[in-house]
């Protein structure tokens, strides 16, 4: 028996990795998102701290990829930035 929970502890451990690298891939593409439109508008890290009332050090933390992103969070960036990062194409049947 001991085997079994083992064996469904490593599973669990699996689930919990799998979803960390999915919400990071997510964090890495909004990241590399802001940091292209960033460059797009000419606008300092500060600059869009700023437009965002947040500091520019939570800024870096995200455009390092790495940060677990609130939907809140995520529209702030899309007016701050004017772009479209959320997909708004579901279709509910």
């Amino acid at each position: 028996m001991e085997v079994q929970i083992d064996t469904s502890l490593e599973q669990s451990e699996n689930i919990i990795a799998d979803d960390v690298d999915a919400w990071m891939l997510h964090s890495q593409t909004i990241a590399t998102i802001m940091s292209n439109r960033m460059e797009q508008l000419g606008m300092t890290q500060k600059a869009l701290a700023m437009k965002m009332n947040c500091s520019q050090q939570y800024i870096s933390k995200v455009l390092k990829g790495r940060e677990n992103l609130s939907l809140e969070t995520l529209c702030k960036i899309e007016k701050a930035l004017d772009v479209k990062i959320l997909n708004s194409n579901i279709k509910v049947k």
